[in-house]
């Protein structure tokens, strides 16, 4: 019997020392982090964020890594389907043992893994997603967001839409969280400033699947005096090609949410919309100390320019870095306090994650496009910093759950 007994507390003790194993720890020889997005869907803005996460790691643990340990990256393709995003968190955790979850890109899928993050109880940094939700009305405390959000960069566009003094306005979105939250930001921001008497015309467009020329011909219809775009990617190419073809922007202000980002201005090449109004990345143009760093290190590594996903994949894994450090521990519930008003050193400059929404005051540059050696450029930008284009805190407050 005693040897039975003796046995079982040896077969019990190696049980305990494996399950201690699997759990991360900062004593493990890497520190691993999940991160899961949609590759396969979104490469032109996900092929230079990767290539922004694989610079932070090389610098991070050139320099020593994170508590005296090195960072890896656990990588997995989302799908760009919520259902299929959940399993895969739920792969990272349970079969890759990561200390924390971040990325994702579409606002439907940052959605669900945040509520994954939630039921799990793990920090998540969702990288790209730019609905509000995320942050205020399905808001969590295990869930962080770095960019700048559909709200914030609205409000850095709707001064100069009102200074049009335009009354009618066509807008045309992507139908899903993301384009139908732009569209209504842009309404009850305008409404908010230039008061009665605006008129607006919705155009919502499947994701990926717009019909240019129907689109197009149905604005040209409607008679818009300016127009509020949301579209991105292939859509927006589409777009622009078609109205530029059929006169839709002649004589017509545009504004258009990300159009200056050089993912999706850059496939324009010369046909480029001259003069509208976005907010983007004019990475050639910026003289900042940070980001002249950033240009040299990324341009030496990959021997090409950054793109905006470079910056968001350089920033989250940086975050993650620092939160971890801050923290002093792989712990959620120390990452977590960590996470609260955390400052962050990006390309950008420094910004901080505010404990009140864990929004970040990441901001974006705000200007007009124009035409450089045959390709669409950034013209007359600025920088417009997060935290000036948030709502008070009060509103946040009531925006966001009690307790979350």
């Amino acid at each position: 019997m005693s040897r039975l007994i003796a046995a079982s507390s040896v077969v019990l003790a190696i049980a305990i020392a494996t399950l201690g194993s699997l759990a991360p720890t900062a004593s493990a020889q890497t520190i691993r982090l999940g991160e899961l997005n949609s590759y396969k869907q979104f490469p032109a803005f996900l092929d230079p964020y990767r290539k922004g996460m694989e610079l932070a790691v090389d610098e991070i643990n050139a320099a020593g890594g994170v508590l005296g340990q090195r960072i890896e990256i656990v990588s997995r393709d989302d799908g760009g389907v919520p259902g299929d995003a959940v399993r895969v968190a739920e792969e990272l955790l349970t079969r890759e043992h990561v200390a924390l979850l971040m990325g994702t890109f579409a606002s439907n899928v940052g959605l669900a893994v945040s509520d994954f993050a939630r039921q799990r109880k793990v920090l998540f940094i969702a990288a790209e997603p730019l609905t509000d939700k995320i942050v205020w009305q399905d808001g969590n405390a295990y869930t962080y967001r770095l960019r700048a959000s559909t709200y914030m960069q609205t409000a850095m566009l709707v001064p100069d839409a009102v200074k049009t003094g335009k009354k009618r306005w066509a807008i045309v979105y992507p139908n899903y969280e993301y384009g139908q939250a732009a569209t209504d930001t842009f309404k009850r921001q305008m409404i908010a400033r230039a008061g009665s008497g605006l008129e607006f015309i919705e155009q919502p467009v499947p994701l990926g699947k717009i019909e240019a020329g129907a689109v197009v011909q149905a604005l040209l219809d409607a008679h818009p005096d300016a127009i509020f775009s949301s579209l991105f990617g292939p859509d927006l190419a589409r777009f622009v090609r078609e109205g530029q073809l059929r006169g839709l922007f002649k004589d017509r202000p545009v504004f258009d949410l990300l159009g200056g980002e050089p993912e999706y201005l850059d496939p324009l090449k010369d046909e480029a919309p001259l003069g509208w109004y976005v907010t983007g990345y004019p990475w050639y143009a910026i003289k900042t100390p940070a980001h002249t760093r950033f240009l040299d290190a990324y341009q030496a590594r990959f021997h090409d320019y950054p793109r905006l996903g470079s910056v968001v994949g350089y920033s989250t894994v940086e975050t993650a870095a620092a939160a971890i450090r801050r923290a002093g521990s792989l712990d959620t519930p120390k990452l977590l306090a960590a996470m609260q008003n955390l400052h962050v050193g990006t390309p950008f400059g420094e910004i901080t994650f505010r404990a009140l929404d864990h929004q970040s005051t990441m901001g974006a540059f705000v200007g007009r496009i124009g035409l450089a050696d045959g390709k669409g450029v950034m013209i007359d930008f600025r920088y417009a910093d997060g935290k000036d284009y948030l709502p008070p805190d009060d509103v946040v407050r009531k925006l966001r759950p009690a307790g979350r």
